[in-house]
């Protein structure tokens, strides 16, 4: 069985940077301190031991690293609680109509915009994408705010497929393009889930944004 001698372990009296260490390998930091500190108090020279000052400041240092674990630990947990809370908080959601840029189904039927030009356009140019991000039509609209039928159909007469769809609405002053902006759609909201710690709205037509990004709430229907 191999021995570490004193001066072996007297060598490696130089002790992880726990300061700088990811959390993740923080546990391990921990547990090789332990073992170094073992090693070494059972293999030191009985006629020359460790310096207590020494001694000390390795006690002292495995003091530090065990409460940073500890630390780390609680604010995992404590983490992972605050993001449970949150999601109870907008289970209330569901069934509701929230209004958002997510994408929206389109079946059909109608979709409602609420178009928002800048304040000193005189006409505006809604955009619309499909699914795969491809511009599917682009035409003029009034240069006022308020609601817009989209009826899907395009000038010909032909409607678009079934799908998701995006839409985008540019501003201008006369030929100046002085804006641009995701149009906001209200959608019945039919999940509240989390990933990766954070909360996300999913709707009916399958779109999904993040909860922060819902500017309203409305009875659906």
């Amino acid at each position: 069985m191999e021995v570490t001698s004193q001066s072996d372990v007297q060598s490696n009296r130089t002790l992880p940077n726990t300061q700088t260490a990811e959390p993740s390998a923080l546990s391990s930091d921990f547990e090789t301190f332990l073992k170094m500190l073992t090693t070494q108090m059972e293999n030191q020279d009985p006629l020359n031991p460790i310096e207590s000052a020494d001694f000390a400041v390795q006690l002292a240092t495995f003091s530090g690293v065990e409460q940073q674990v500890r630390t780390n630990d609680l604010l995992t947990g404590l983490g992972a609680g605050l993001a449970s809370d949150a999601l109870s908080q907008y289970a209330g959601w569901v069934g509701l109509s929230a209004r958002s840029t997510a994408p929206v189904k389109f079946d059909g039927a109608p979709i409602t915009l609420d178009l928002e030009p800048r304040e000193n356009a005189n006409r505006a140019v809604l955009e619309v994408s499909d699914q795969s991000g491809r511009l599917v039509e682009t035409r003029d609209v009034a240069g006022t705010a308020g609601p817009y039928q989209w009826t899907g159909q395009s000038a010909d007469g032909q409607s678009f497929l079934a799908g998701q769809y995006t839409f985008n609405l540019k501003s201008y002053s006369g030929e100046d393009l002085i804006g641009e902006a995701p149009v906001e759609v209200f959608q019945q909201v039919a999940e509240a889930r989390l990933n990766s710690g954070q909360v996300e709205i999913v709707f009916d037509g399958g779109g999904v944004i993040a909860a922060t990004g819902v500017t309203a709430l409305r009875d659906a229907g």
